[in-house]
């Protein structure tokens, strides 16, 4: 009996409950490209997908920027079926990182104010002084802070 009503009820436009819907959403991505044709390729795969609000490409940085009704997981695949190498953005804003140049999270090859998402500081939770920032920077417990001291 009870499928019957949800068959009817998804037929009239009702409430299904075996698709989800997608979240809008924005996805950072890393990809490797040289030329304006490579950026182009990229371009055209990314908008051609269902849910897609709008594709802004930074070549110097490398990094994709997608918004819309999508799934960070299928825009990576999409953009591997082109060929080029892709990742989900790997860095952040060095101002979130506690430690932001130890070895795990300094890359050199990441854009300018940018370091490796390794720990990031839930800024909603916390509350961060400028205080803490120079506590921090000299403290015992951080192994690369200024031995000056």
């Amino acid at each position: 009996m009870e499928g019957a009503l949800n068959y009817f009820s998804s037929l009239l436009g009702g409430h299904s409950d075996h698709r989800r819907k997608r979240q809008f959403q924005t996805v950072e991505l890393k990809v490797r490209m040289d030329c304006e044709g490579c950026e182009l390729k990229v371009r055209n795969a990314l908008s051609r997908m269902r849910g897609v609000q709008s594709v802004d490409i930074n070549r110097k940085q490398y990094k994709v920027t997608v918004v819309g009704y999508i799934e960070p997981h299928k825009v990576l695949k999409r953009i591997q079926s082109t060929g080029k190498k892709a990742e989900i953005w790997p860095y952040v804003p060095y101002n979130l990182v506690v430690h932001p140049y130890t070895a795990q999270t300094y890359d050199k090859r990441a854009p300018a104010g940018h370091v490796k998402n390794a720990e990031v500081i839930t800024i909603s939770n916390q509350v961060v002084r400028p205080e803490d920032k120079l506590s921090i920077m000299f403290s015992d417990d951080n192994p690369n802070a200024c031995s000056v001291m």
